[in-house]
C-alpha cells in the first residue's frame, strides 16, 4: 500500500502495530524455544550459550513489550483494554479491504 493511501486510512500506524505485534510473537516463541534447548543441552558449554541466546530474547521481549505499551498497542495487564483494542484493530482491518 502506497504511503498517503495509507495515511487516508489509518493504516500506516496499523502497519507498525502489526509489524511490532508479529515480532513480539516471534521472539516470544524463541524465549520458549530457548528455555527448552537450555533443559536439553548435552553439555555444559551447550547450556551456557542457550542460555546467553535466552537472556538477549527476554531483554529483546522486554523492549518490543515496552515499545508496544508506549505506543498504546499492547495492554498485556489490562485485558478488557486489549479486548477493545483487538476488536478496533479487527474493524480496521475489514474496512481496509472495502477500499
Amino acid at each position: 500500500m502506497n504511503t498517503i493511501l495509507e495515511h487516508l486510512t489509518g493504516m500506516n500506524t496499523m502497519s507498525d502495530q502489526i509489524i511490532a505485534s508479529d515480532y513480539l510473537i516471534s521472539v516470544k516463541s524463541g524465549v520458549r524455544n530457548y528455555a527448552m534447548a537450555v533443559t536439553e543441552a548435552g553439555t555444559p558449554e551447550i547450556k551456557a550459550v542457550l542460555t546467553v541466546q535466552l537472556d538477549e530474547m527476554i531483554n529483546m521481549h522486554e523492549q518490543i513489550m515496552s515499545y508496544m505499551i508506549d505506543r498504546g498497542w499492547y495492554h498485556p495487564w489490562h485485558m478488557n483494554e486489549q479486548i477493545q483494542l483487538d476488536l478496533q484493530n479487527i474493524q480496521t482491518a475489514l474496512n481496509a479491504t472495502t477500499l
